[in-house]
């Protein structure tokens, strides 16, 4: 998708409306169309960055910080008893919009949202051992 047609870009230039709640010169956070709960806010850069991968340090870093001042709102204000911080990259992460964005979702003891599955999936035999030696050859390449 070219920058032209992102809604994130639209937003972030004033060209579609979005309700603000806060912004830098390169970060801007409003809230969800679609919210979990209601405060549900989106970070973005301003500038279109594709997904985490993309973005440079010093943006991932701000947006970090926004997110931080937006949580703290989300309790104080909305008395959420806790906060997910989330991030979709990829279709296969469940990425919509290819804009990086984090998600803050205000949170509330039986609200029932369960973001990791209840049945989780174990390593088999020496598997765990592998797959952390792959990643450890890996990271060391990078």
């Amino acid at each position: 998708m070219s920058k032209n047609n992102c809604i994130f870009c639209q937003i972030a230039a004033g060209q579609a409306s979005a309700v603000r709640v806060w912004e830098t010169e390169r970060v801007l956070a409003f809230l969800d169309v679609v919210p979990v709960h209601l405060g549900h806010t989106l970070i973005i850069p301003k500038s279109h960055y594709e997904n985490f991968l993309d973005l440079p340090d010093d943006l991932w870093l701000e947006m970090d910080q926004v997110s931080r001042k937006v949580a703290q709102a989300l309790l104080q204000v909305l008395k959420a008893q806790g906060f997910n911080l989330g991030m979709n990259n990829f279709a296969a992460a469940g990425q919509i919009v290819f804009h990086a964005h984090i998600h803050v979702i205000p949170r509330y003891l039986g609200d029932g949202l369960h973001l990791i599955p209840q049945e989780k999936k174990k390593y088999q035999g020496e598997e765990m051992v592998q797959v952390g030696h792959k990643l450890g050859e890996a990271l060391a390449n990078l």
